[in-house]
């Protein structure tokens, strides 16, 4: 019986599937984004988050015990320099799986398994609103409603007064200035 045994084989023994793994965690982590199956992506997905968890604690003992999964310097030195800064404040799910097509030789689920912050795509809006909010059990409804309300009410005043006052100046003034200098220039170039 499998009581409780989750992970998923690939079709592999132990020691082909923890190098496969490792081997995929070091491409995600130097490319950023790897195409692959979407049940390889899945478990990877269990494999390299939590490497990603270590890496946020740059000690000599994370460092040792990631690289005993990932067997590539070079990739343990961007995972815990560049890839642990940007993952600082995200508590979790640090990457993301897009479905794709089936492979056309063997039908296979194709998926790409990428770091969320490293997606210029979607991370646009999610960069300019990393702002954190003080959680208040009371007294904080009041104080939205009123800052609220008073913008609110200057919006609605502003665009009328412009729309009055911008019709006369622009359909009076500029007509009766501009026709009376060309008739002049028409008129001196006819003498």
């Amino acid at each position: 019986m499998r009581h409780g045994k989750k992970h998923n084989h690939l079709g592999r023994t132990k020691s082909h599937r923890v190098a496969m793994l490792g081997n995929m965690a070091s491409s995600l982590i130097l490319h950023k984004r790897i195409q692959t199956t979407l049940a390889k992506a899945k478990a990877l997905r269990v494999y390299v988050e939590p490497m990603i968890t270590k890496s946020k604690n740059d000690t000599t003992h994370s460092r040792r015990t990631v690289f005993s999964y990932l067997q590539n310097k070079e990739a343990v030195t961007i995972l815990f320099r560049e890839i642990a800064e940007k993952v600082a404040t995200r508590p979790g799910g640090y990457t993301r799986i897009i479905k794709l097509e089936n492979r056309l030789g063997d039908n296979a689920e194709m998926a790409i398994i990428e770091l969320v912050d490293y997606n210029t795509v979607y991370g646009v809006a999610d960069t300019a609103a990393p702002v954190k909010k003080a959680t208040r059990r009371r007294g904080g409804g009041s104080k939205a409603a009123t800052t609220d309300a008073a913008p609110a009410a200057t919006a609605e005043v502003t665009p009328a007064d412009d729309a009055v006052v911008a019709e006369p100046e622009a359909t009076a003034a500029p007509a009766v200035e501009e026709a009376p200098a060309k008739n002049e220039d028409n008129a001196e170039k006819g003498e």
